[in-house]
């Protein structure tokens, strides 16, 4: 085949990709509604809530330095 037949399948398929790409972010966005993507959001920022709170209930406390 002539190079330039290549380059035009070339471009065809790519193309094709693309549009494919474009079509499976479009679906990923759409599967999962804002409502829930926001709890999800809610829960992550609650678990590492009480992760550090725990953390803090764990170690000992500090004391303070003596004030003259």
């Amino acid at each position: 085949m002539h190079p330039q037949t290549y380059l035009a399948l070339h471009h065809v398929r790519t193309a094709e990709l693309r549009a494919e790409a474009d079509a499976y972010r479009l679906a990923a966005a759409a599967r999962v509604p804002r409502r829930s993507r926001d709890l999800r959001d809610l829960r992550t920022r609650l678990g590492w809530t009480l992760v550090e709170v725990g953390l803090r209930l764990a170690t000992p406390p500090r004391t303070a330095a003596a004030v003259p």
